[in-house]
């Protein structure tokens, strides 16, 4: 069986930039070579997309311009019949009348945050159709906005803390109606937080209102929707993983990610203990120093999640616990997560190896599932309008 050419895409137009590129790079390094070609696709700040070997070394990132010298650019026509990379500026071989490209078998987006979790870039691959890892348009979109993803978790039954919402031009327009109504509806500890960003930028806690608007004037630089969140009673995060797609959901181990901050930050997550570990870096422990018993309702609240949102790949779910309690409450689901959370796998004994591998495997089923679908309808209509017959419209 001849292998297949999967593209890696990582780094992206999103503030996620540099942690999407140490997981790009962890996904290469843990494909299996011996199934699967790897092509490597780096998506610029400024949303150029490059293909070339020098893009599989760490170190060259030191230089971003050196780098971009050495690789070229390429880019993915939307069109089904096509599905390749092609070489930008566009243009043919003088001697070739086929310019020059790259089979793509399989997208494996490594992209986190804005542009590439969201449902944009799998958009894309929607229309190109091509094979995709991960979470299809819906998933993707609705696990990255926290407000649409937190109003059909309360839909499903499924466990949230107190929130509202807002958008930026009404607080920049009343701030003073806003404040009052975040208040009247959220108590203090609250969380504000940026409707579509991932790894904590932009999240502030705010213990009072110049705590709050403090938060705000962060969190409105970010995103033009805002969301505010009752804070939990001494809390301790949770975190588990899902892999599967429709039914067939396995649940990961669960970890207690150890914050030094009053909620699990930037840093916490990625700068401690070496930058390029991804979220293997991050201070935590496996599995989780919980009750059996609670760890058992968090997987199976993880696997509601992850069908509620029609998610398929691998994603991790996050938790709030109260610490008196041990009441839990979903915080959020991250469809591309750091690392693709890999090491919630490996104590059940699924390699990151083993884990693309199957996480390929899960697209190409999803892809012949999708292609069974009848997209297109014959009828006479055109050519009864052409006759003139037809007098409405949709």
């Amino acid at each position: 069986m001849p292998k297949l050419n999967v593209a890696v895409m990582f780094g992206g137009r999103s503030v996620e930039h540099e942690v999407s590129i140490i997981t790009g790079l962890q996904v290469m390094d843990n494909i299996d070579r011996s199934k699967y070609n790897v092509v490597p696709v780096y998506v610029s700040k400024d949303g150029d997309w490059y293909t070339g070997e020098e893009l599989l070394n760490i170190k060259n990132y030191k230089d971003i311009k050196r780098l971009l010298s050495s690789v070229k650019k390429v880019f993915l026509p939307p069109v089904p019949s096509m599905k390749c990379l092609y070489f930008y500026p566009f243009k043919a071989g003088l001697f070739k009348k086929e310019a020059e490209s790259i089979k793509v078998d399989v997208a494996f987006p490594a992209l986190h945050g804005m542009h590439g979790e969201d449902g944009t870039m799998q958009g894309l691959f929607e229309l190109a159709n091509i094979p995709y890892v991960g979470s299809a348009v819906t998933g993707s979109a609705v696990g990255m906005d926290k407000i649409i993803m937190k109003d059909i978790f309360k839909a499903n039954g499924i466990p949230i803390v107190n929130y509202t919402w807002f958008l930026r031009k009404d607080y920049e327009r009343d701030r003073e109606s806003v404040l009052n109504k975040v208040e009247g509806k959220v108590k203090y500890p609250m969380f504000v937080k940026p409707a579509n960003l991932g790894s904590s930028i932009g999240i502030s806690k705010a213990k009072d209102r110049a705590g709050l608007v403090d938060a705000i004037e962060i969190a409105i630089r970010y995103d033009r929707k805002i969301i505010v969140e009752e804070g939990v009673l001494d809390p301790v995060e949770i975190n588990c993983s899902c892999l599967g797609m429709d039914d067939e959901v396995l649940t990961s181990v669960c970890e207690m990610p150890v914050s030094w901050e009053e909620f699990l930050s930037f840093d916490d997550k990625y700068m401690r203990q070496g930058s390029s570990k991804g979220m293997k870096s991050a201070s935590r422990k496996i599995p989780a120093p919980i009750p059996k018993e609670k760890s058992e309702e968090i997987k199976k609240l993880s696997a509601e999640v992850f069908k509620a949102l029609d998610c398929s790949g691998v994603s991790r779910i996050d938790f709030l616990m109260e610490k008196s309690s041990l009441k839990v409450y979903v915080n959020e689901i991250n469809t591309i997560p750091g690392s693709f959370a890999f090491y919630l796998w490996e104590p059940l004994g699924i390699s990151f190896k083993d884990l693309t591998d199957r996480l390929i495997q899960y697209s190409l089923k999803r892809y012949d599932e999708m292609n069974e679908n009848i997209y297109t309808y014959d009828t006479k209509l055109l050519e009864k309008a052409s006759l003139g017959g037809v007098k409405g419209s949709k």
